[in-house]
């Protein structure tokens, strides 16, 4: 964090510090077509309260109550937003995995007439090492837990910001739309029922908002920092759980002889970091 902290500084410094008195002639900087890449930390965002949410009946409204025959709650134990170190809550649940992300960008800068303001557009694609678990846990005792991270992505942004003195540095806000694979799986300590993942392959649609700051080293060589805030909307993927070898008794088939279960968050939100490396024609 803090050599994310002393990147920051540089590039506010080297794109403010310039005197306004320098820019005697229009800037040659940040107009034109760039390729680049980005390597960062990708932070997965989740409330304290997510969980696991059920279907019993088929209807495809989640919230339902997984009963016991005595009309019990079957997950009364709880939940919690990691992954289950146990088949009970007295083992507690481990965080998210906040890993890494990289990826490759092309885009295009224009300087709006002779001022400082520039606008851009680029196309990006990107990998993330990053997974978010939910997880509930049974009177059984059993847990279950619902993985699901970014596989790729690609995203189309614009950026607008302001490149102020000699136009060596760029201080901007950015957003769009991005798409993503997104991969799930299920692991639970319920050797009794089946489990089966479904519709784990569809691509998702997003959003994404940002900022950055950046400057150029050399003449066609820029360094940035860029925070970027996305989120996709993840609420097709469901794990189906069948009879495998547990009676027709069974929490999970007294309804109507399945359920369906998914995390209680339908968005997959992610917080990125990243330090930005672009080659400028």
């Amino acid at each position: 964090m803090k050599k994310s902290t002393y990147l920051a500084t540089a590039i506010l410094a080297g794109a403010l510090a310039q005197p306004a008195f320098a820019q005697d002639a229009e800037p040659e900087f940040f107009d034109g077509f760039y390729v680049g890449g980005h390597f960062g930390l990708d932070g997965i965002d989740d409330s304290a309260g997510e969980g696991i949410v059920f279907d019993t009946d088929g209807d495809g409204e989640y919230g339902d109550v997984v009963a016991t025959t005595t009309g019990a709650d079957a997950f009364g134990p709880g939940y919690c937003n990691g992954i289950a170190n146990g088949a009970q809550t007295n083992a507690g649940c481990s965080d998210d995995k906040s890993r890494f992300g990289y990826g490759a960008r092309i885009g295009f800068d224009q300087r709006i007439g002779d001022g400082p303001i520039v606008a851009g557009l680029l196309v990006e694609g990107a990998l993330s090492e990053s997974e978010e678990y939910s997880t509930g846990f049974s009177t059984t005792p059993a847990s279950y837990t619902f993985v699901r991270g970014i596989d790729k992505s690609v995203a189309l942004r614009g950026r607008l910001g302001v490149s102020p003195g000699s136009g060596r540095g760029l201080l901007y806000v950015t957003g769009g739309v991005a798409y993503a694979d997104i991969d799930h799986d299920f692991v639970t300590t319920n050797t009794a029922n089946s489990f089966t993942m479904t519709d784990d392959d569809d691509w998702q649609l997003g959003g994404q908002i940002g900022a950055g700051g950046e400057l150029y080293l050399t003449n066609n060589i820029s360094l940035g920092l860029e925070y970027l805030y996305s989120r996709y909307d993840d609420d097709d993927a469901y794990v189906l759980v069948g009879p495998g070898t547990a009676p027709a008794t069974n929490p999970f088939l007294l309804d109507s002889g399945e359920t369906r279960l998914r995390p209680s968050d339908p968005n997959l939100d992610i917080h990125s970091v990243r330090t930005t490396l672009n080659f400028r024609f």
